[in-house]
């Protein structure tokens, strides 16, 4: 869909640089276009300019008689549908994304295409009956993971960050909407590929509270230091800055008081109490890890970055 919308307003860019040679430059038409053209990738200008430009087709239809220029206007108000960019937005879940369609997203991402995917993450084959995934992670009870998945989670946005030009945010509704939406705002603004995951609880955790308290535990998720915010946008880089943004704040409660709260993390205290307690030490090494990773990033200045 996005490839196909994206030839068909390539077509009419064309279309209308040509006519734009075609009009006397001090016409209204050819202001329209100019403000058209400069608008192209920006959602909002290119829907304001549309209208402009469409109006001026219709009026030099009515007053022109150039032939070529009668057919152009023609043209491209018979696909006046593609003048404004429109927001599209891919939309999957972890099986996909981690799993059985990474090779596809990975494709995706390193085309450079200027797209946009929401990944809500719930951490695992949520559809299937709750099997363990590469999203899962460490210590999760899950099928086929009775005992506790013994891997760390496969970290998506480090993989998708390595390619230096796909802006990448770590978000969660509940522990911060405003980085959430300024995320979305940046990932549709930004002119390339973007990635934001979105921490999704599921019916699979057996959320001790109930599903009624979706939004407060990924706030516990975010303060305990089980999930972490960010944003990478390499727009930044072309202003010396750090692309790298880390919005969540060193943890504020104890990662077991989170876990304990989860039936796919508590279950595995009553089943396997030993192996309970390896998972949950190596789960807090692996979070502490995480936020010392992160917050390096954060810390360092882009032009020693680049020096580096």
């Amino acid at each position: 869909m996005f490839l196909a919308e994206e030839q068909q307003r390539n077509r009419l860019k064309d279309r209308l640089e040509e006519l734009e040679t075609l009009c006397d430059e001090n016409t209204e038409l050819n202001s329209n276009i100019k403000e058209w053209l400069e608008g192209f990738s920006n959602c909002e200008k290119s829907a304001t300019a549309s209208k402009k430009l469409k109006a001026s087709l219709n009026s030099a239809l009515e007053n022109n008689t150039d032939g070529c220029v009668e057919k152009i206007c023609k043209e491209v108000l018979d696909s006046s549908e593609y003048l404004a960019k429109k927001s599209i937005w891919m939309y999957g879940g972890d099986g996909w994304a981690y799993d059985i369609g990474y090779g596809g997203l990975d494709h995706v991402l390193a085309s450079g295409a200027n797209v946009n995917i929401l990944l809500v993450d719930t951490e695992i084959y949520s559809n299937t009956g709750g099997q363990a995934s590469k999203s899962t992670p460490v210590g999760s009870v899950a099928r086929f993971a009775a005992s506790g998945k013994k891997t760390n989670k496969k970290d998506l946005g480090s993989l998708a960050m390595s390619y230096g030009n796909v802006y990448v945010a770590q978000v969660a509704m509940g522990a911060n909407k405003h980085q959430l939406i300024k995320a979305i705002q940046e990932a549709e603004e930004y002119d390339g590929p973007s990635l934001v995951i979105a921490y999704a609880p599921c019916i699979n955790h057996g959320l001790i509270k109930g599903m009624g308290f979706a939004q407060n535990e990924q706030k516990l998720a975010v303060d305990s230091g089980y999930w972490f915010l960010y944003r990478y946008n390499p727009e930044l880089k072309n202003r010396g800055l750090n692309p790298f943004i880390l919005d969540s704040k060193e943890p504020s409660i104890n990662l077991k008081e989170f876990l304990n709260g989860e039936v796919r993390y508590n279950s595995l205290l009553r089943e396997f109490p030993n192996e309970a307690e390896k998972l949950m030490r190596k789960a807090e090494e692996h979070a502490k890890e995480k936020y010392k990773e992160y917050l390096h990033l954060a810390s360092q200045s882009y032009a020693s970055a680049c020096h580096q």
